[in-house]
């Protein structure tokens, strides 16, 4: 298992990297310095594109590798077969839609479906590492700890993922289709909250959704610390709920900064980071849930 736990981390590590690279050229003006795939000739105006797929190839032979990892252990640890399943799956997804995006020529929408299909593909390759890592007892809890309890916290954290997830999405629909500057004031849109052109409605949308995310993942974490959650739970959710607050504050300064391109990918990186911290919280808090007592652990 700790061949899988490894191999699941590195996976992790460059998708996370390939995505920011993926962002990072588009920001600069280079997505389409490549028109071809996979390939295309090497020169200096390709190189952030190259470099991105080069990091995207690496992630062949670790899913690979991955994927015989886990069937060796499907006895052992049954969970990893269909978490490995959804990482192929993902995978292949995310493959056709890079090419698709290159076809396209970025098109927003496409844009938005390699990313949200990317930071998916994190997601359960995070998932594989956890389940696939040794479990500790929680401190405390006893079989007759409120399920129920342990049920709204589940969803709690998984909601408030969800929510990240959609605010993720528009806001990478926001930045693709050339509308980070479309409503240059805040709260409000040019002073106004009834907005018209297409550019400042997703504007108002991502603000919105934003702005919920921010209301629940406060109440989340109120839940959290008011539940019986445990200590990792508390502290995974808690740095989540402080990202949220970053990426609030690096939103109102690409606004008022005008899109400086180093705080767009700054941007970008928090966003999935947030996204990723509440994944996190809801499957150890789904873990928790399971073990009640420490006598019942067993180390894989």
């Amino acid at each position: 298992m700790a061949i899988l736990r490894l191999l699941s981390v590195a996976a992790m590590l460059d998708a996370f990297g390939t995505i920011l690279l993926g962002s990072w050229t588009r920001i600069n003006g280079a997505g389409m310095s490549c028109p071809q795939w996979p390939a295309c000739p090497l020169d200096a105006v390709s190189l952030w594109e190259w470099t991105h797929r080069l990091f995207a190839a690496l992630l062949v032979p670790l899913v690979i590798a991955i994927v015989v990892a886990a069937w060796k252990q499907r006895r052992a640890a049954p969970a990893t077969t269909p978490i490995a399943a959804g990482i192929v799956a993902l995978f292949v997804v995310q493959a056709l839609l890079g090419a698709a995006t290159v076809h396209l020529s970025n098109s927003p929408m496409s844009v938005v479906l390699h990313w949200g299909t990317g930071m998916a593909f994190i997601a359960v390759l995070c998932a594989m590492a956890i389940v696939s890592g040794p479990s500790y007892a929680a401190p405390g809890r006893t079989a007759s700890d409120d399920r129920n309890g342990d049920v709204v916290l589940i969803g709690a954290l998984a909601g408030t993922a969800l929510l990240a997830f959609v605010t993720m999405c528009v806001g990478a629909y926001v930045s693709s289709s050339g509308a980070g500057l479309a409503c240059v004031s805040i709260p409000g849109c040019s002073g106004n909250v009834i907005v018209y052109t297409q550019g400042q409605f997703v504007q108002m949308l991502h603000r919105f959704i934003a702005g919920a995310t921010v209301r629940v993942a406060t109440a989340t974490i109120v839940l959290a610390w008011t539940r019986a959650a445990t200590a990792r739970v508390r502290a995974i959710a808690t740095i989540g709920l402080a990202l949220v607050f970053v990426q609030v504050v690096l939103g109102l300064l690409n606004v008022v900064l005008r899109l400086p391109m180093d705080l767009r990918e700054a941007h970008a990186a928090n966003a999935a980071l947030v996204f990723l911290a509440f994944v996190v919280a809801a499957i150890f808090a789904a873990l928790d849930a399971r073990a009640p007592d420490a006598a019942a652990l067993e180390a894989r």
